[in-house]
Parts: structure tokens; C-alpha cells; sequence
């Protein structure tokens, strides 16, 4: 028996040599994790999914579908809870990096998790008044009358106990087009993102707002900036686990450390640091028909938020000489509508993930996160980050010179042993495999 096939009970993510068997196997275990019938089981191997009928319907002047590869992270344990973590990305070493770090971190007890209640924030925009503050004092007295007229009792989410919790004000007293008034909808939208519940809110109360304000809404749209709803995520790893064939596990953590601190204060290296972070949970939210583009913005304004770009991750050496990583970063994700319930992959993805609600997965995101984070800075701070790099992508190479099937393999020993991983290279090796053609 294996890791799966023990049920709910004593499962496990981790599976040694899982990138060594064949597609077809790796697929089987999936299902069987799962619970995968035949036409999901065909949906992973790109025999079914989405098609370009489905596509003319999501987007708007469809001329076909664009597929990306899906791989599966595992060994992550996170609160407790083993999980297997679909992830769609074009770029090598992301996956592999993500089990890799999971497995240190597995060592040392797993990840911890929390999220926040998922707050989103809806902004109403409010112009020509003649009093910012003044404005903010009419629109506060008609607080409850906002609350109510946005918590229509009809709206699914209000029905399954989400909804408007509160107004915040932020008089502006200057800007480039003269004073205005801003009013936050803090907007519990459950296991939604939640953009167009928030967007629909705002929309509702703006006339109110206009008319208490005594001025002229103009932009009524949700903030991606969810500094509501956060995800916080933390791991420790003794330091004999952090080891290397060369370097013993203090002097790793001292260098990741030392990593560390330099992307926590200077902004360009802070950049490529929060971009490997991003690599992971960009990863999950495409597998899972999330919108990546919102946690990008909302990542990085958040890093900003001081007033200068810093890392989103910190890495420090606690009293035991174990490493310590922890990150905090909003989070705006979700288990129901939009492209997860419509794309038949990211239904797929959702249901290997198991996940009970957006702010689990927020968890599961974030986890994947930290776990890129820390193979990529570990690399970085030991044998650079382009010996496994370019390992993996001397397989990219081999396939667009024209090698196929077993012949991949060879033509990336033969430029691995030449360290001589170019394209060019590649085509000539291949020229020498194949029988000249006549």
C-alpha cells in the first residue's frame, strides 16, 4: 500500500521519488488522493478541459485556449494537515523548489498558519465638497443607514452571514484635482474574492454618501490592497537539517540570514526576493482559477507600505540555532464563482487540494509562499541559484532543439557534463543523434 491509499486518517504528502515515475502514474496517485473519476483524470492530462466553446464564454474575442504545465507540490504539512498542491507555472525549478523546502520545513514540524476574516475593502470616491472634514462628519452620521442599505438581507453572501461591518473615513485635504472625501466599506465576502459583491455595495450606498457628503461620487471599486485580509505564516527548521554535503546547517542559516537582512533593506534586491515568493503562490492561484494579478498588487503594495519596498518574508536564527521563517502579506483569494467553478482544470485543482474554504487556501497559498522563499534564498546562499536553474532548464533547451522522448535526457547529461547548457549546443547534439536524412 501506499502513502494514499492508507484514507483520510494517516495520508501523507510525502512521496519519495514522486518526480520519478511516469506521467501516468503520477496522475493515478493523484486520482487516488483525490478521489478523481475518469474525465478529471483526463482533464490533468489535457485530454479534456477547457475548449475553445468554454473559452468564447469566459473572455471576450476568443481565437483559441493556451495551456501551461500543471505540476503537484508535496510533502507540505501545514496546520497539521497533509496536503498536495497543484501548481501551474512555465518556469523550471518552481515546483521542485517548493517540495524541496516543504520537506525541510516537514522536519521541523510543518507550517503554522493563520488568516484574517476576509475583510475586503470597497472605496467610494467623493469630490466638490465644500468641507472634507465636514463631509466626513455628515457621512458618519448616517453610518448605520450605509450598513443596513449594503447588507441587502436578498444577497447570498449576507445570507450565508457576510456582509458590510463597518465604514471607515479618510478625508484627503489635497490632491491633484482638490480635496476629496474617501469612504472604505469593510465588506466580509466569505469564501469569495469577493470583487464584484464589494463592487455591487458600492455601487449601492453611493448615493447615500453623495447626498450626506453634499459633493459628487465619482469611482465606486473595491482595494486591492487587502490589508484586511491577511494570511500569516511561520516555520522553524533545526539547523542539522538545513545542512549541506558541504556546509553544516549553522553556517546555511547564518548565510540565510545574512540573505535575508539584505532584502529587508534595500528595495532591489527586495524585488527579486518577493518575486520568488510570488513564484509559488502566483503558481497556486492560476492551478485553482484565482486572480493573480490582484495578489501581485496587493503583495507588493503591502511590501511598500512603509514608505520603501521591503521584503514580504523574514528569516532569523532563534535561541536554538534553528531557522526561523515567518511571512505576512494579504490575501484575497476564493473557493467559490468566477473561474474556479467555471474551468474544469481549476475544478480539478480545487478538489486534490481539499481545501474548505478561501481562507484555508488563503493559508495553503501562503505556506507555498514561504517554501519557495526559502529554496530560492537557501540557493542563493550556498551553491547559487544557477546550478539547479539551469539543470532544469537545459531541458527546455533540449526540447526546442527538436529532442523527444529518451533523447531529452541525453542531450541535457551531455550539456550538463560540458557545462555548455545553450540552445545552440543543444542543436547540434541532437543533430549528431538523429541518422542523417536523406
Amino acid at each position: 500500500m501506499t502513502q494514499l491509499s492508507q484514507g483520510n486518517k494517516r495520508r501523507s504528502s510525502r512521496i519519495p521519488g514522486f518526480y520519478q515515475r511516469p506521467l501516468p502514474d503520477r496522475v493515478a496517485l493523484i486520482a487516488q488522493w483525490a478521489g478523481l473519476d475518469a474525465n478529471e483524470q483526463a482533464t490533468l492530462l489535457g485530454i479534456t478541459g477547457l475548449n475553445a466553446t468554454q473559452a468564447d464564454q469566459m473572455i471576450e474575442n476568443v481565437i483559441g485556449v493556451f495551456g501551461l504545465p500543471m505540476g503537484v507540490a508535496i510533502n507540505f504539512l501545514i496546520n497539521g494537515k497533509d496536503y498536495l498542491i497543484p501548481m501551474v507555472v512555465e518556469e523550471p525549478s518552481v515546483v521542485a523548489a517548493c517540495s524541496f523546502a516543504a520537506k525541510l520545513v516537514r522536519s521541523g514540524g510543518g507550517f503554522t498558519a493563520v488568516s484574517d476574516d476576509p475583510i475586503m475593502i470597497g472605496q467610494i470616491q467623493v469630490l466638490d465638497v465644500d468641507n472634507v472634514y465636514a463631509a466626513a462628519g455628515r457621512v458618519w452620521d448616517i453610518r448605520n443607514q450605509l450598513l443596513e442599505a449594503a447588507n441587502d438581507p436578498t444577497l447570498t453572501i449576507v445570507k450565508q452571514g457576510g456582509g458590510a461591518r463597518d465604514i471607515e473615513l479618510r478625508p484627503i485635504p489635497e490632491s491633484p484635482v482638490g480635496p476629496m472625501l474617501i469612504v472604505h466599506l469593510l465588506y466580509d465576502v466569505r469564501d469569495a474574492m469577493g470583487a464584484n459583491a464589494v463592487n455591487t455595495a458600492c455601487e449601492r450606498i453611493a448615493p447615500l454618501i453623495q447626498e450626506a457628503a453634499r459633493g459628487r461620487v465619482n469611482l465606486r471599486i473595491l482595494s486591492n490592497l487587502t490589508d484586511r485580509r491577511k494570511v500569516k505564516v511561520s516555520c522553524t527548521i533545526p539547523a542539522d537539517i538545513m545542512a549541506t554535503d558541504q556546509l553544516p546547517g549553522s553556517q546555511v542559516i547564518r548565510s540565510i540570514v545574512e540573505a535575508a537582512a539584505f532584502a529587508e533593506v534595500d528595495p532591489y534586491r527586495a524585488a527579486t526576493h518577493n518575486k520568488g515568493v510570488l513564484n509559488g503562490m502566483d503558481a497556486v492561484c492560476i492551478a485553482t482559477g484565482n486572480d493573480w494579478r490582484a495578489l501581485e498588487a496587493g503583495a507588493h503594495a503591502y511590501a511598500a507600505r512603509s514608505g520603501c519596498y521591503r521584503s514580504l518574508t523574514r528569516w532569523t536564527e532563534d535561541d536554538s540555532g534553528s531557522l526561523r521563517g515567518e511571512m505576512e502579506a494579504p490575501l484575497a483569494v476564493g473557493t467559490v464563482g468566477g473561474a474556479t467553478r467555471v474551468h474544469p482544470t481549476a475544478r480539478v485543482a480545487m478538489k486534490i487540494l481539499g481545501v474548505k474554504s478561501a481562507r484555508e487556501l488563503a493559508e495553503v497559498i501562503g505556506a507555498v509562499g514561504l517554501a519557495q522563499n526559502l529554496a530560492a534564498i537557501r540557493a542563493l546562499a550556498t551553491e547559487g541559484i544557477q546550478r539547479g536553474h539551469m539543470n532544469l532548464h537545459a531541458r527546455q533547451l533540449a526540447i526546442a532543439a527538436g529532442a523527444s522522448g529518451e533523447m531529452v535526457a541525453e542531450v541535457v547529461e551531455r550539456m550538463i557534463a560540458e557545462q555548455n547548457i545553450r540552445l545552440e549546443r543543444a542543436k547540434e547534439i541532437v543533430a549528431e543523434m538523429r541518422p542523417t536524412q536523406k
